[in-house]
């Protein structure tokens, strides 16, 4: 099972500050999906910042929603655990 995104973020460039369940957080681009779609619609900015945390994923006010384990697999993560600092 992944964990469940608990906060989300709109960036420049198309991109999504993530913050999973586990403490790790990361980064979505979501440029390679735009022309997909539901996905589309978010081209216009307005639409992609009005980007939400839904259950356990990440969903939009046009219907555009993603799969929890799609969004953890695709994030380029970082872990926001001091103590994996501290064992580098």
């Amino acid at each position: 099972m992944y964990p469940s995104v608990t906060n989300v973020i709109p960036l420049d460039n198309y991109l999504l500050s993530v913050e999973f369940s586990n403490g790790e957080k990361g980064v979505l681009d979501m440029k390679p999906y735009l022309d997909f779609g539901v996905f589309t619609r978010l081209k216009e900015q307005t639409s992609f910042n009005q980007v939400r945390v839904s259950f356990d994923t990440i969903e939009w006010h046009t219907g555009a929603d993603l799969d929890p384990e799609f969004v953890y697999k695709k994030c380029q993560r970082s872990t926001a655990h001091p103590s994996a600092a501290a064992d580098a």
